[in-house]
Order: C-alpha cells, then sequence, then structure tokens
C-alpha cells in the first residue's frame, strides 16, 4: 500500500479545524456529537485523510458510548494499532495504514465473533452509502 504524505500546510487546508484536530493530532470528538455515531445506513465508513475504506456498515453496532463502533474494519491490513500512553493510561490507537489519520481506540469488550469495540471519531470518517 502506497503511503500518503502531506505537508501540514496540506492537511490543514484539506481538512476542517475539528477533522484536523482529531485525524491529525490525535484529538477527539465530544461523545454523541459525531455525525456517524447514530448512522443507521448501509455503506461503506472511508479514511478522512486519503479515502482508504476502514469499516462495512455491517460491522458498525450501538456500542452506548457515543462515537460509532464497529467490532472488525473491513481488512485489518487498512488500519495500524499503536500503543498510546497518554492520559495516565495505557490504551490501543487505531491509525489509517496509509496516511496515519487517527481514527480513535479499540477495546477488549466488543461483540462476537471478534470481541473487539473499534471506537472511532466520526470526524476522521466520510461515508459512502451502498
Amino acid at each position: 500500500m502506497e503511503e500518503v504524505t502531506k505537508t501540514d500546510a496540506e492537511w490543514k487546508n484539506q481538512l476542517n479545524d475539528l477533522q484536523y484536530r482529531v485525524a491529525r493530532q490525535a484529538g477527539t470528538e465530544r461523545a454523541f456529537t459525531g455525525i456517524y455515531w447514530d448512522n443507521k445506513k448501509e455503506g461503506i465508513y472511508n479514511c478522512i485523510g486519503c479515502g482508504l475504506p476502514l469499516f462495512d456498515s455491517k460491522t458498525k453496532y450501538k456500542s452506548g458510548t457515543g462515537w460509532p463502533s464497529y467490532y472488525q474494519p473491513i481488512d485489518p491490513c487498512n488500519v495500524k494499532i499503536i500503543r498510546d500512553t497518554s492520559l495516565g493510561m495505557v490504551r490501543e490507537e487505531v491509525v489509517c495504514a496509509r496516511c496515519d489519520s487517527h481514527l480513535g481506540h479499540v477495546f477488549p469488550d466488543g461483540p462476537k465473533p471478534t470481541g473487539l469495540r473499534y471506537c472511532m471519531n466520526s470526524a476522521s470518517l466520510t461515508f459512502v452509502e451502498k
């Protein structure tokens, strides 16, 4: 997979302020405020930075957290997991494998079949309805 690299100025030109803060500075949006947390339409969720397909709506579920949650990515190769020790805790950060945009975190408390909860930020995603 060919990496997407851009200057900070290019990212700021492409993304709005919230998208930039979340995707490029590993920020987060407040719970229940993102445009996709309650989206029930069928489709594909892509990376806001490079358009890489990340999650299928078929794997989306209501986690009660206020962020869009999925039990698996479309392809495990499309995301990278990075150890995150910020905020005084250890978590697993999820970033886009192609452009390194911060997507959210993955937790081991999801439903079957994977038992994982990919808790993503709407600001890091675009949605293409089927």
